[in-house]
C-alpha cells in the first residue's frame, strides 16, 4: 500500500506539471517559514483546486476563516474579478502581519483584506452588519469551532454559494465515535449539523498527499 513518500512524490509531480513555478506563492511560503509559522498551509495542488472552485463558481466575494501566512488567500484572491473582494480572518497578529506582506507582494492588497481578531467575533459582527452575502467561504481554522463557523457561514451566504471546510478526515479519526480529541469532536459535530440542515447539499472527500491523510467538505447552499 502506498505511503507518505509516494504521496509526496505524486503531489510534487502534479504540482510540477499543473501548477509550476510561481514566485509570489514561493515567496509567501518562504516568508511564513522565516517567521516561524507552522507548516500547515494547503499544498500547491490544493491551492489550485480552491482557485478553480472560485473561478468556476464566479465568486466575486470570498470569505476565508483562518489566514495563517496568506498562501491560500493568494490562490483565492487571484480568482476574483477586478471589483471583487476577499476577507480573511486571523486571530494571531504575527500571522496577520506575514499574510498582509505576502498579499501585498503578490499585488493583491486591493482585493484582499486581513481582519484581525477571534473569527467567531468577527463573523458575528458581519452577521449583525448584514454584509453583502459571500459567494464562497473557505473554513480552515481551529477545528473545534467548525460547527460555529459553518452556522455563521450559512448566515453570510446565499443560495448557490459554496462552503469548503478543510481537514475533516483527521487522519481517519473522524470515524471514531468515542474520540476525545476536540478536533475530531468538532468535525463530527460539523457533519451532524450539515446532515440535519435541509438548506445544504454537501459531501466530504478523503485525500492523501503531501499534507498526509485528510480531506475536505464541499457544501452548496440550496436556499
Amino acid at each position: 500500500m502506498a505511503q507518505q513518500p509516494t504521496w509526496d512524490a505524486v503531489d510534487a509531480y502534479f504540482s510540477e506539471q499543473l501548477v509550476g513555478h510561481d514566485p509570489a506563492l514561493e515567496a509567501a511560503s518562504a516568508a511564513a517559514d522565516a517567521a516561524g509559522l507552522p507548516r500547515i498551509a494547503v499544498a500547491p495542488n490544493q491551492g489550485k483546486l480552491l482557485h478553480l472552485l472560485a473561478l468556476t463558481s464566479g465568486a466575486r466575494r470570498i470569505l476565508e476563516v483562518g489566514t495563517l501566512g496568506g498562501y491560500s488567500a493568494i490562490w483565492l484572491a487571484r480568482a476574483l474579478p477586478a471589483d471583487g473582494i476577499l476577507i480573511t480572518l486571523e486571530i494571531d497578529p504575527k500571522h496577520a502581519e506575514v499574510a498582509r506582506g505576502n498579499l501585498a507582494r503578490a499585488g493583491l492588497e486591493r482585493l484582499a483584506e486581513v481582519r484581525l481578531g477571534r473569527a467567531a467575533d468577527t463573523l458575528a459582527a458581519m452577521v449583525e452588519e448584514r454584509v453583502e452575502p459571500f459567494d464562497l467561504v473557505f473554513i480552515d481554522a481551529d477545528k473545534p469551532s467548525n460547527p460555529e463557523y459553518f452556522r455563521r457561514a450559512l448566515q453570510l451566504t446565499r443560495p448557490g454559494s459554496l462552503i469548503i471546510v478543510d481537514n475533516v478526515v483527521r487522519g481517519g479519526a473522524v470515524a471514531e465515535a468515542d474520540s476525545t480529541d476536540p478536533g475530531v469532536i468538532g468535525t463530527r459535530a460539523l457533519h451532524e449539523l450539515v446532515a440535519a440542515e435541509p438548506g445544504v447539499s454537501a459531501t466530504s472527500v478523503q485525500t492523501v498527499g503531501s499534507k498526509g491523510y485528510d480531506g475536505f467538505m464541499l457544501a452548496r447552499v440550496q436556499g
